[in-house]
C-alpha cells in the first residue's frame, strides 16, 4: 500500500550554516513519501541559495518565499515577536500531505521521527502528536531511536501523555479575558505587564511535549486553526513568544485528541540536556 503523503514545513531566517543539516535529517527520514517545504522568511544571508541547491538535487525539496514582504520581528524591548509564525502558516496553506509536521531551520531530528509520528498518530487515532527533544552531538545526528526496544523496556507511564492529561492544562491556560472573544483587540503590552498576567495566560503551564515538531492531520488547517500573531494568540507567552505552543493548545483544546510521548526524536540545537527526558543514548542505533 502506497504510503500517504506527508508534508514538512520549514520556517527558515537566516541559517545557511545548519540548513543542510537540517533539511538532510529529513531528506533522510525511514518515510520517504514527503513533500519539504522551506519557506525562507526573507533571509539577509546565503540561506536562500543553499536551500535552492538542495531543491535541484532532489525533487521533494520546495522553496518558498514569504509572501507580503519581510515581517516586523523585534518588539520595543528588543524581542523576537515573529519567530516564524507567518512563514509556517504560509507552508501549511500550501501543503498538499494528508499529515503535516514542522522542523526548524537551525534544528535536526532522527532519521525515524515522522516514521514514529506517523505509526503512534494511527494507533492512538490522534488528531496531533508530539515528542520530545535532545541535543544534536555526533552521537545522534544521523541515528534512529529504538523506539521497539524503549516502549518494551520503560513503563508506558513514563513515556505517554494521553489525550485525557492534555486537555485539562489547556483549560488551566485560559485567563479570564482570552476566554472572551475581543482580547485580541487588547494591547500586548498590558497582556504582558506582571499584575495582569494572570488574566490572560492562566496558569501559564508548558505543553507537554515539544511544539517544534508537531505532526497533525491536514482537517486541522482546514478547520481555522494556524499560527497566529502575538495578540491573536490565546495560549501564548508573557513573552510575547509561544506560537507553537498557542498552536498546540488550540488543537487539544478543540479536538480533544492530542496525545504526547516522551521520545526524544528530535534534535533541538540548544546548549542544555533535557531535564524531562532520561538519557536514551543506549537506545540510539
Amino acid at each position: 500500500m502506497t504510503e500517504p503523503l506527508i508534508s514538512i514545513i520549514i520556517p527558515a531566517y537566516n541559517e545557511e550554516a545548519r540548513i543542510a543539516r537540517c533539511i538532510k535529517s529529513i531528506q533522510d527520514q525511514t518515510y520517504k513519501n514527503l513533500e519539504i517545504i522551506v519557506v525562507d522568511d526573507y533571509s539577509k544571508d546565503n540561506t536562500a541559495s543553499e536551500i535552492k541547491k538542495i531543491a535541484l538535487e532532489d525533487s521533494r525539496v520546495k522553496y518558498y518565499l514569504v509572501p507580503g514582504g519581510a515581517p516586523k520581528r523585534k518588539n520595543w524591548r528588543g524581542y523576537d515577536i515573529n519567530a516564524g509564525w507567518k512563514a509556517r502558516a504560509y507552508g501549511f496553506s500550501i501543503a498538499r500531505g494528508g499529515w503535516i509536521t514542522t522542523q526548524d531551520a537551525d534544528d535536526a531530528s532522527l532519521l525515524n521521527r515522522i516514521e514514529v509520528q506517523y505509526n503512534l498518530a494511527n494507533k492512538y487515532n490522534a488528531t496531533l502528536v508530539t515528542v520530545h527533544w535532545q541535543q544534536p552531538t555526533a552521537n545522534s545526528l544521523g541515528k534512529k531511536l529504538d523506539v521497539d526496544r524503549l516502549f518494551s523496556e520503560v513503563n508506558e507511564k513514563d513515556i505517554i501523555v494521553p489525550n485525557n492529561v492534555i486537555n485539562p492544562i489547556a483549560n488551566k491556560n485560559l485567563g479570564l479575558f482570552t476566554k472572551l472573544p475581543f482580547h485580541h483587540l487588547i494591547p500586548f503590552p498590558i497582556k504582558w505587564f506582571p499584575y495582569t498576567r494572570k488574566l490572560f495566560y492562566g496558569k501559564n503551564l508548558p505543553y507537554p511535549g515539544a511544539d517544534n515538531c508537531m505532526f497533525f492531520r491536514k482537517e486541522v488547517i482546514a478547520c481555522g486553526i494556524n499560527f497566529r500573531s502575538r495578540n491573536k494568540r490565546t495560549w501564548g507567552t508573557p513573552s510575547g513568544r509561544g506560537s507553537g505552543r498557542d498552536f498546540a493548545f488550540q488543537v487539544s483544546y478543540k479536538f480533544k485528541n492530542s496525545w504526547s510521548f516522551y521520545l526524544p526524536l528530535y534534535l533541538w540545537d540548544v546548549n542544555i540536556k533535557n531535564p524531562d527526558v532520561p538519557d536514551y543514548a543506549d537506545y540510539l542505533i
